[in-house]
């Protein structure tokens, strides 16, 4: 077992929460101990949701393992059941419960309740949250379709109504992006049956059989449940996600084809494509972008950057170690090889020794990105509360396309204002205790001193930096007066820079780099 300060999923019982949360009339009870009641704060803190959760929890404590722990978890059953009244029940055991082994599955059948009751098998030692949701989205479906699948070999015909399978609740813009693709689909004419789990009751899972294909969205949450939907009710599936102008537009040519359909052509509202090939963003072509992330967000990430914003992709990677082998592939053709973990540090070495321009990635990364002074969007959970914006903010389809151009582009351009302003800090006119110059010279405020001039600002020597090539082993370290000179070269060729003269430095067996070799590097790229 490894300590960690950060860790990308919680544990699977985590994921079967948020399949319950984002149901209704579904109830959870969870043998857990004392303190695993934690998980609440996840929905009402971050996600800022108006309900707590729909879990029970058996609470136990350390004098309670001496007892009958079996009927505190039956009593906790009865006792939900009771006040809920939901149309069906989950029922399991946290992390640490899972030790005690008291069968929560068994326990709760013995009680005879008139509901359907999923019990939950969610090894919390080998598995993690996202596959726990999976897991459990799964499990309901079968419970609650499963009595309705028509008999094998029975033929479905092609038609125009589908399932939106996958968001859950704290997904990332996961309410948005139902809004956006369901605007789409319904624009070409297709009709939506159900949505689940978000919003959705054991009775909508009971109709899932209804539709004639599904759209799945996030596969990390839906991908198992709609092969079994493909198995037993003969329902098609999409395998396009709607992140970015062409992966929308491959999308809705899929959904035409399953639904039988001409291809739409809504392009009206976007302003991503006009933007991408003006000359105001050729300054943006070839920047160097790190990404990682869940599965699905990462690779569309990839795509999106390379083929739609020219930016050049340095380093893909996720944490869902279930999908390695299709962000593996997703690599390959960016001409890099993946990086599939779940430690951050690992992670923010593969960060600094790639020194891109941009990094998309998590809330981890950002606090990562930060560190290395380097701009960062935030394009996949786990995120923070500033991620759940009461906006409308999607990552899909058309708008989405829109958000994704902003999202990213925008620390960029930032940037270039942070520059300037750093580069002038020290001017006479321009530095942090001068006046307001449209006030003139007299001009009274914090930033007089008695004498009507403000003093000039204090120089403050930069401390020697280490390169990321010091942190992996090499002894390549730069000065505090060379390091302060590469600050004043503008962010968006400052990394490549660093670079050269790193190389330069290594190539001479320079240790430090120094003003004089900054400058010697410069001349000798320069000829």
């Amino acid at each position: 077992m490894q300590l960690a300060v950060w860790t990308y999923e919680g544990p699977p019982h985590v994921g079967a929460m948020r399949i319950a949360t984002a149901m209704r009339d579904v109830h959870y009870v969870l043998h857990a101990p004392q303190g695993d009641t934690y998980a609440d704060l996840l929905f009402t803190m971050i996600e800022r949701r108006a309900a707590r959760p729909p879990v029970t929890y058996t609470t136990f404590q350390a004098r309670d393992l001496g007892g009958d722990t079996a009927e505190l978890f039956k009593t906790a059953v009865r006792d939900a059941y009771e006040r809920f009244r939901p149309q069906a029940m989950l029922v399991g055991a946290s992390c640490t419960a899972e030790l005690i082994q008291d069968d929560p599955g068994g326990l709760a059948k013995t009680l005879g309740l008139p509901i359907p009751v999923v019990p939950l098998e969610l090894p919390s030692y080998q598995r993690k949250e996202n596959w726990g949701a999976a897991e459990t989205f799964y499990q309901l479906v079968r419970a609650m379709a499963g009595p309705h699948a028509p008999p094998p070999g029975t033929k479905r015909l092609p038609g125009r109504r589908c399932n939106i399978l996958g968001p859950t609740a704290l997904g990332f813009r996961h309410r948005d992006d139902i809004a956006e693709v369901r605007r789409l689909l319904e624009a070409m004419g297709v009709e939506v049956c159900v949505v689940a789990p978000l919003g959705a009751t054991p009775a909508d899972l009971a109709r899932l059989g209804e539709a004639d294909f599904n759209v799945v969205l996030y596969p990390e949450i839906a991908g198992q449940a709609a092969s079994w939907l493909k198995r037993s009710f003969g329902q098609p599936c999409t395998t396009t996600v709607p992140i970015g102008v062409g992966a929308t537009r491959r999308f809705c040519a899929e959904v035409a084809a399953l639904a039988g359909l001409p291809a739409p052509s809504d392009d009206v509202a976007l302003r991503m494509p006009w933007y991408s090939r003006s000359v105001d963003s050729t300054y943006l072509t070839g920047k160097r972008v790190f990404i990682f992330g869940d599965a699905t967000h990462a690779i569309a990430a990839a795509q999106v950057a390379a083929k739609e914003l020219a930016f050049e992709v340095v380093g893909l990677g996720t944490y869902s170690r279930e999908f390695g082998r299709e962000v593996r592939e997703a690599a390959k053709a960016h001409g890099i090889e993946a990086l599939v973990t779940d430690d951050y540090l690992d992670v923010e070495a593969a960060i600094a020794a790639a020194q891109p321009e941009l990094v998309l990635g998590t809330q981890m990364e950002r606090h990562v990105a930060k560190r290395l002074g380097i701009p960062c969007a935030v394009i996949s959970a786990p995120v923070h509360v500033q991620d759940f914006p009461a906006r409308h903010s999607p990552q899909m389809g058309i708008e989405g396309a829109n958000v994704l151009f902003d999202t990213w582009v925008h620390p960029l351009m930032m940037g270039l204002e942070e520059h300037l302003l750093t580069m002038f800090r020290d001017d006479f006119e321009f530095h942090d205790g001068a006046a307001p110059s449209h006030l003139g010279a007299k001009a009274s405020g914090p930033a007089e001193l008695g004498n009507g001039r403000a003093p000039a600002a204090p120089s403050v020597p930069a401390p020697a930096a280490v390169t990321p090539h010091a942190v992996a082993g090499d002894p390549i370290s730069w000065g505090a007066e060379a390091e302060q000179e590469l600050k004043k070269i503008p962010f968006f060729v400052r990394g490549k820079a660093r670079r050269n003269t790193e190389r330069f430095a290594a190539e001479r067996g320079i240790g430090v780099i120094t003003l004089e070799t900054l400058y010697d590097a410069k001349a000798h790229f320069a000829r």
